[in-house]
């Protein structure tokens, strides 16, 4: 059995500046989007553009600068909805809280669908061919934002077998009973892994959507996985079917992603 560390979740205090790591994980996210999606101008068939519909290293930082105002947004406006509507909807003004916590990763993946849109649009370039640039770009900032719930000991996960050899404690749970380190079974799974198997996908040729079709449902297989092992949020517990919440806003991720993908497969 391990004990979580414990750690401070101040990274740097420069007189009354305080660096946090948690914000250093989202830097540490922007950039690596930033590497990936300049690497991701050399695969198919962006490297083959040119003229009009040829990319530029201009797009890349649009296309990040849109995806965080999406992710923020989206982000607080899904959780507000999906997990707590009756609370805000008596409180409206809570909404703006965001110091208070509360982010929907379903929420924030609506809210960069949206802003991509917004680009595409804006730049005449097609929607899809968009979001099959940036997908396997993705999963790398996941694991910084799963990263950085383990430095914070948040979203622990549910209890474990005391034979479990990295059950770990997590003392801000309430309990010195073992859980699973659901953070990192994310870090791993919805980071890492999604990563490797989206960049080598996307690597060769694909149908237009076929690489945003993986992303939709390996992300939503692998959370949903993960969700057996991450710790429901108190105020909602398991709901129908002993499923989570974010098991159930994995469905219709998958679903679409099928959809998409069946789509594009028969496009010639």
């Amino acid at each position: 059995m391990l004990m979580h560390p414990s750690i401070d979740p101040v990274a740097l205090k420069l007189g009354p500046l305080a660096i946090h790591w948690y914000g250093l994980t989202y830097l540490a996210a922007f950039g690596l989007f930033m590497f990936l999606a300049g690497r991701r101008l050399k695969h198919p068939p962006y490297a083959a553009m040119t003229g009009p519909a040829a990319w530029s290293r201009r797009d890349i930082e649009d296309i990040l600068f849109l995806g965080v105002m999406g992710v923020v947004l989206g982000g607080r406006i899904g959780y507000c909805l999906f997990y707590k509507p009756a609370y805000y909807l008596s409180n409206p003004l809570e909404v703006f809280a965001v110091w208070q916590g509360g982010m929907s990763f379903h929420g924030g993946l609506v809210g960069v669908l949206v802003s991509q849109w917004w680009f595409a649009r804006t730049r005449g370039k097609p929607w899809l061919q968009v979001m099959d640039l940036i997908a396997p770009c993705v999963p790398t900032g996941l694991a910084a934002g799963r990263a950085g719930n383990f430095i914070n000991g948040e979203l622990w996960g549910r209890f474990a077998s005391p034979d479990l050899p990295w059950g770990m404690v997590f003392p801000g749970s309430g309990s010195m009973l073992p859980r699973h380190p659901s953070q990192l079974y994310q870090f791993l799974l919805e980071g890492l892994l999604l990563f490797v198997l989206l960049w080598l996908y996307a690597r060769r040729p694909r149908k237009l959507g076929q690489v945003s079709a993986a992303f939709l449902v390996g992300y939503g297989v692998l959370r949903f996985v993960a969700e057996f092992f991450r710790q429901p949020d108190d105020f909602l517990g398991v709901l129908a079917l002993g499923m989570s919440m974010g098991q159930w806003l994995c469905l219709p991720m998958v679903a679409a992603g099928l959809a998409l993908w069946a789509w594009a497969s028969r496009r010639g």
